[in-house]
């Protein structure tokens, strides 16, 4: 087992250091664990309130507004859960010594934008001509 890296609360990855060292690694290791530990909380409060507001509304326009707002709320959760899925993935990543490297060139995705999208896994040129592409094929 590694051993645990020290980090300062004020720590934040610099372009000075070595690219994915143990620090920044760890850095973005507890920010991905906090944000998934934020969604699933979210998530369990969305689902006991769900649970609660089960309830007979007599007036037709009051039910279809909870209806709505429901589903709206279980679209919200579905979001949630595939950003789950995404940030097991990174973490996935951090463990195999994949993190922080762009999955179509291999080159390093720049500290500002996973420090933004701790998720990412293409660097910011790979990801706009991916959107190039799916924008050309999706006009056709």
């Amino acid at each position: 087992m590694k051993a645990e890296t020290f980090l300062s609360d004020d720590y934040r990855p610099a372009e000075d250091e070595q690219f994915m060292n143990d620090r920044q690694l760890e850095y973005f290791r507890r920010k991905l664990e906090a944000w998934k530990a934020e969604l699933l909380d979210e998530s369990r409060h969305t689902i006991e309130g769900l649970q609660d507001g089960t309830r007979n509304i007599p007036d037709i326009a009051d039910r279809a507004s909870e209806e709505t707002d429901r589903a709206l709320e279980l679209r919200t959760r579905d979001r949630a859960r595939k950003l789950v899925s995404k940030i097991d993935q990174a973490l996935r990543r951090i463990d195999e010594g994949e993190y922080g490297y762009c999955e179509d060139t291999g080159e390093p995705i720049s500290l500002k934008r996973l420090d933004a999208r701790p998720i990412a896994t293409l660097s910011l040129e790979a990801q706009e001509r991916h959107e190039r592409r799916e924008k050309v094929h999706r006009d056709d």
